[in-house]
C-alpha cells in the first residue's frame, strides 16, 4: 500500500453520488467516453477527451473536499492514482521500446515475410496466423501481434476480401486469447499483476481456457476457407545487426521484472528499469562499432559486385534508442493517464462504491466476472479492468482469473471491443469491418463460455 493510499484510508470521505457535483462530473467522463468510441468516426485522440475529462472531475472532487475541510484526503487519493499510472507508464514504455527496436531490425518483416514464402493455402495460411498470434501475444502483446498477423494475410489474400476478414476475425480472437494468459499479453492482466491479485506463474492457469476460446471459433470458421494457394512475388529481409540480442535481452527483461516482484517483494518495473538500461548499453554498442560493421559489409559486396546490396548499406543508419522512445504510442499511454485519473476521480466520488455494490454484493460473484467480459466488448476492458481493481471486492484466486479471462477474450465478441479489433479494422479498411467480424460473433461468443466452462472445471 503506497504512503498516499495509506493517508487517505484513514482519512473521512464525501459521498458525493447523489450531489450536484458528482452527477456533473459522471456526465463529463460520459461524454468524454463517447467521444473515446466516436475516435474512428471523428478523427479525434482518444487520448484528449478523457485528459479534459480528468482535469475537470479531479477540480470538482478538489473543491467539494476543501470546501468540507478534508483536503488531504483529495490529495492523498490523486496522488494514489498517479502512483498507480506512473508505474504502469513506465513499464509499458520499456516493453513498447523494445517492441519498437525490434521492428526497427527486421525481426517482425522477417517473419512475415518467411510465412508468406512457404507457399501455403489459405487454410494453412488461416491456422498458422491463428496459431502464432496465440503464442506470441503473451510476449509481444496481442496488439503488435494481430498488426503482424494482419499484414501476413493481406499480403496473401490480395483479391479474397472474405477470406481477409475471416483470418483477421480469427487474428483478433486467437490475439485476445493468448494474452489472456501472460501479464505481457495485455494491459488488463498486466494490471491485474502488478495489484498482486493474481502471481505471475498463476497466470498459466488460464492457458487451456484460453487455447479453448481461440480453438473453438477458429474450428467453426475454418470450414468456410478453401486449400486454395495464392500466388504472391517471393520476398527477401535481412535482419539488422543485433536483431535477435535484443529478443535475448528482451527475455532477460521479462525474467528481472518477474523476478523483482516474485523474489525480492518489489514492483515489477524494478526490473523493467535494469531492462532498459541493458538496451540503452547495447546501444551504445551498436553505434559505435556501426562504421567498422558498415565497412566490412560494403567491401564485401563490392567484392561480389552485389548492387541492390551496396545501396541497401548506403542508406543504413545507426540504431538510435532514443527514436525507438519516440515511437512509443503516446496517445495510448496519455489515453491510460486519463482514463486512470477519471476512474480515480469517480473512485473518491463513491461511484465505484455503488457500482460494486450493484454489482458484486446483488448479483452471484460468476456471474458478474461473466458479465464483465460482455460489458468489456462494448466499453473496452481497460476501464472495465482497472474499475474492478478499484472496487477490489472479496475474490479468491478463482474469481480473479476468472475475470482476468473474461475481461482479456470478452472484447472479442466485437471489432471494437478490443485494440487489436479497432488496429485491424484500420489496416484492413473495408475488408475488416464491424459487421464482418459480427458475422461470426455467435461463434465467438461459443467460445466465450465454452472458456468459462474449463476454466471453472480446472480452476475452481
Amino acid at each position: 500500500m503506497s504512503v498516499a493510499l495509506a493517508q487517505a484510508s484513514t482519512l473521512a470521505t464525501i459521498d458525493l453520488t447523489s450531489s450536484v457535483a458528482g452527477i456533473c462530473a459522471l456526465v463529463v467522463f460520459v461524454l468524454a467516453y463517447v467521444l473515446v468510441i466516436a475516435e474512428e468516426s471523428l478523427h479525434l485522440q482518444k487520448s484528449k477527451p478523457v485528459l479534459l475529462a480528468a482535469g475537470i472531475i479531479w477540480v470538482v472532487v478538489a473543491l467539494s473536499y476543501s470546501s468540507a475541510g478534508l483536503s488531504a484526503t483529495a490529495e492523498a487519493a490523486f496522488r494514489h492514482s498517479l502512483l498507480e499510472y506512473t508505474e504502469l507508464f513506465l513499464f509499458l514504455m520499456v516493453a513498447m521500446t523494445y517492441i519498437s527496436a525490434m521492428e526497427e531490425r527486421g525481426l517482425f518483416d522477417a517473419l512475415r515475410v518467411w510465412i508468406v514464402n512457404k507457399g501455403l493455402s489459405l487454410r494453412q495460411v488461416f491456422w498458422l496466423t491463428g496459431v502464432m498470434s496465440f503464442f506470441i501475444s503473451p510476449v509481444a502483446d496481442n496488439l503488435t501481434t494481430a498488426l503482424l498477423m494482419c499484414a501476413v494475410v493481406t499480403k496473401l489474400g490480395q483479391g479474397q476480401p472474405k477470406f481477409i476478414a475471416i483470418a483477421c476475425t480469427n487474428i483478433v480472437v486467437a490475439a485476445n486469447a493468448g494474452g489472456a494468459f501472460s501479464p505481457f499479453g495485455d494491459i488488463t492482466t498486466l494490471m491485474v499483476w502488478q495489484k498482486g491479485m493474481v502471481e505471475f506463474t498463476q497466470f498459466f492457469a488460464l492457458f487451456v481456457p484460453s487455447a479453448v476460446n481461440y480453438l473453438v471459433p477458429a474450428v467453426l470458421m475454418s470450414l468456410f476457407i478453401g486449400n486454395a494457394k495464392p500466388a504472391v512475388e517471393k520476398e527477401q529481409v535481412i535482419l539488422k545487426r543485433g536483431a535477435l540480442r535484443i529478443v535475448a535481452l528482451f527475455l532477460i527483461t521479462i525474467t528481472c521484472a518477474v523476478s523483482a516482484h516474485s523474489v525480492l517483494g518489489m514492483p515489477p518495473v524494478l526490473g523493467m528499469m535494469i531492462g532498459l538500461g541493458l538496451l540503452q548499453f547495447f546501444g551504445y554498442f551498436l553505434r559505435r562499432s556501426f562504421p567498422r560493421s558498415i565497412a566490412l559489409k560494403m567491401k564485401a559486396a563490392k567484392a561480389n559486385k552485389d548492387d541492390a546490396q551496396i545501396a541497401y548499406l548506403s542508406g543504413r543508419q545507426p540504431f538510435d534508442i532514443f527514436s525507438r522512445i519516440s515511437q512509443v504510442e503516446w496517445d495510448t499511454m496519455l489515453f491510460f493517464y486519463g482514463l486512470m485519473l477519471c476512474i480515480g476521480g469517480l473512485s473518491i466520488m463513491g461511484y465505484l462504491a455503488v457500482a460494486s455494490e450493484l454489482i458484486y454484493q446483488v448479483w452471484d460473484t460468476t456471474l458478474a466476472n461473466i458479465a464483465v467480459g460482455i460489458l468489456s466488448a462494448v466499453v473496452d476492458n481497460i476501464p472495465v479492468m482497472y474499475a474492478v481493481l478499484t472496487m477490489q471486492p472479496e475474490m479468491d484466486l478463482g474469481q480473479w482469473l476468472l475475470v482476468t479471462l473474461t475481461a482479456g477474450v470478452g472484447g472479442s465478441l466485437l471489432s471494437i471491443g478490443s485494440a487489436a479489433g479497432v488496429a485491424l479494422m484500420g489496416q484492413a479498411r473495408g475488408i475488416y469491418t464491424f459487421s464482418a467480424h459480427l458475422k461470426w460473433t455467435p461463434a465467438i461468443m461459443l467460445g466465450y463460455f465454452a472458456s468459462i466452462g474449463f476454466h471453472i472445471w480446472l480452476n475452481m
